[in-house]
Formats: C-alpha cells, sequence, structure tokens
C-alpha cells in the first residue's frame, strides 16, 4: 500500500489521493500562519519499481509560479545523497513529475533539506573551532535558539563583516552556503582564512528562522512574517528574530554585510546591491564592483549579466535586510541569491544546482571578501 507522511523536520505536503501510483494527487500547502506556498518535503513509501506519476494541484497557486517552468524535483533514498528528477510538466496550474523508485521509501523535497540537526551539528562545530565561539541572541517565538556565531577576535580596528541566512527558511541553500563559507574560516591553514582573520571579526547567524525551518516555511516565521521585509521596524511580537539579530548589530557595528538567499525563478547567482537607495555614491558604487569583480575570478558559478530590476523593491525599500544595513551603517551591504533550479550558465545534468555548490560558493566568497578589505 502507498503511503505519504510528512510529520518530520521541514515536512510539507497536503496529500489529495494516493491510491494509486499513476496518478499520486497533492498539495502544496501554505506556511503555516501565511499564504506563501511553494516548498514541499515528504516521504513515499511501498512503491518500489511502480511507475509513478505525482502531481502539485495547485502549482499555480504557489508563491512563484514561474518556479515550476524547467523545475526539476530533489530526491534521496537515504537523505544523504539527493539528486535531480528529470524536469516535470507544467501547465500553469499543475506540476507533474514521473519516478520509478529503487526502494521502498523515497524523499521528495523543493531544495535538498538543511535539517534542525545538521543545524545543531554547525553550531557544534563552531564551539569546537579555536578561533570560533557560539552566543546566544535569545529564544524565536516557538522557544527555539537563535544563535550567532563569531569567528576571530573583536579588535581595535578590526573590520565588522556580518552574514545572514535563511530569513526565508525554505532556501536552505543559504545555510549550506555559511557552512563552506565556516568551515573554510576555520581553516588555520588557508592562507585566505588567515589573512581575513587578522583584518576582520566575523558575526554569523546561520539560521535566522529557526521556527520557520523546522515547520516546513517557505518565507515566513511562526507568526506568519516575512523577516526581509521587517527590517525598519522589528517587533518582538511578530518579528522577534530580526529584532534581536539587528540589536546585536547595533552594539558591534558593521562594516561589511552579506545577507543570503535563494530565488525561485532565476536560474543564476547573482548579487542585489544598493544603487537604487537614496543618497548611494560613486565610490560604494566602485565598492561593490570590487567585490563582485572578485567574486567573478573565485568562482566561475557567480555572474553579473542577470538579476533583480533596479526598481523590483521600490515601496519596501529599507525593511530589506541589505538595504536597511546599508542605509544605516554605510557600508558594503549586499544581498546575494542562488538559484532553487540550476545556474543556467554553467549547469549540472545530474544535481543542477545542490547543496555542494551552494557550500563552494560560500567558501569562494572568502576571496571576494579578502580583496574588499585588503582594499579598503
Amino acid at each position: 500500500m502507498i503511503r505519504i507522511s510528512s510529520q518530520f523536520d521541514s515536512g510539507a505536503i497536503e496529500v489529495l489521493d494516493c491510491s494509486d501510483a499513476s496518478n499520486i494527487r497533492l498539495n502544496l500547502p501554505a506556511d503555516n500562519a501565511a499564504d506563501f506556498r511553494q516548498w514541499f518535503h515528504f516521504r513515499l513509501q511501498g512503491a518500489r519499481g511502480q511507475a509513478c506519476v505525482l502531481s502539485f494541484d495547485n502549482a499555480g497557486q504557489s508563491a512563484y509560479p514561474g518556479g515550476w517552468d524547467g523545475y526539476r524535483v530533489v530526491a534521496s533514498y537515504d537523505r544523504r545523497n539527493w539528486f535531480r528528477l528529470s524536469a516535470g510538466q507544467y501547465d500553469g496550474q499543475r506540476y507533474t513529475f514521473r519516478i520509478t523508485p529503487d526502494y521502498d521509501s523515497v524523499y521528495f523535497a523543493y531544495f535538498e533539506p538543511y535539517g534542525w540537526d545538521r543545524h545543531l551539528d554547525l553550531l557544534g562545530a563552531a564551539d569546537a573551532a579555536p578561533v570560533a565561539s557560539v552566543d546566544d541572541l535569545g529564544a524565536t517565538h516557538d522557544g527555539r535558539d537563535l544563535n550567532l556565531i563569531t569567528v576571530g577576535r573583536p579588535a581595535p580596528g578590526k573590520r565588522k563583516v556580518w552574514i545572514t541566512a535563511r530569513q526565508h527558511p525554505g532556501e536552505t541553500m543559504a545555510e549550506f552556503y555559511v557552512e563552506g563559507l565556516l568551515e573554510r574560516l576555520y581553516d588555520t591553514s588557508d592562507p585566505v582564512s588567515r589573512r581575513l582573520l587578522e583584518r576582520a571579526c566575523f558575526h554569523v547567524v546561520p539560521n535566522m528562522n529557526p521556527d520557520g525551518s523546522v515547520r516546513g516555511n517557505l518565507r515566513t516565521n511562526a507568526r506568519g512574517c516575512n523577516l526581509n521585509r521587517a527590517w525598519r521596524e522589528p517587533d518582538m511580537d511578530f518579528s522577534r528574530e530580526v529584532a534581536l539579530v539587528r540589536e546585536r548589530m547595533l552594539a558591534t557595528g558593521v562594516d561589511v554585510f552579506l545577507d543570503i538567499h535563494g530565488d525561485e525563478t532565476l536560474p543564476f547567482v547573482f548579487i542585489d546591491g544598493n544603487g537604487m537607495v537614496p543618497g548611494f555614491t560613486e565610490a560604494q558604487g566602485a565598492q561593490e564592483k570590487r567585490f563582485c569583480d572578485a567574486l567573478l575570478a573565485a568562482s566561475p558559478d557567480f555572474q553579473v549579466g542577470e538579476g533583480y530590476a533596479p526598481d523590483r523593491f521600490t515601496d519596501e525599500l529599507l525593511t530589506l535586510a541589505s538595504k536597511w544595513v546599508f542605509n544605516h551603517f554605510g557600508c558594503l551591504s549586499l544581498t546575494l541569491e542562488m538559484p532553487f533550479k540550476d545556474n543556467a550558465h554553467l549547469p549540472d545534468g545530474l544535481f543542477g544546482w545542490s547543496a555542494a555548490r551552494s557550500r563552494r560558493l560560500g567558501a569562494a566568497t572568502l576571496q571576494a571578501l579578502l580583496a574588499v578589505l585588503d582594499r579598503d
């Protein structure tokens, strides 16, 4: 008998009908307190050797319906090794994909999940690293820990580099990116890391949205707040995570800020800067270009030809993390986006954009940060 379940960390799916393997009908569930739907993560059992056809009947009502064009579902038999299925069919309403499972149990997800246990392991690795420490910023709405990893010792003259990830919990590639960046930064035999820690102290929040991550939300926290629209006036009753992180930023100061995300629709790695923010200067534009040029040199996965339109966030500009930080601190402050699909400029037919590529991009970003800090 076929069974579909999602009662586990970041699990999310609604089952309409799974009585027939050739016509398994599903719905994408909304975030727990907001009408955002796109993330899914579920387990299919009892279909070994059967030609399964699965559909998301409400894909057309998802947060980013354009994200289904050319999209390939991520699957795993052991929850450690994930691969891409063949591209599904999207008719503007339903997204349909196929698999003939090799085993009795197979997991599907929108992108490779970054589970809470792995997050705790990331914090444990920081505690064990001689150059790092872990601080508790406070409790989330569900009572989970919101943690800050500090790498390097604060000292007069050192720059303060802040990095945040997973404001939108479904964008799991962001925490994989942070994992790769931190692993390289901990390596005291790496000359880039050594030089960076001579010049800067890193403050990293690897998961800004623990509650949404565990609940299986796409974009919001336990209260239904899109955290990346709450930076101008965060509220402890609604956007507590932003309030806690912003409070610590104000205490330490910020010289460089990266906010790490994933984009459902655009199949590219790109940066969104601050050219649209009032008061943006030619010198600040040159600084952004230095970072981008250095990241281009460090990683062929990065590109500068594709990205967001300059007026995309006009009405909500200073509610976004990177725009608020730029406006308040006047520093290099960027949003980095990775794809949910693949990098169209450097496609990978087997894995598409993946956790491994996200980790490597995080490690490569240290080279770009060094180029900026060495110059400025």
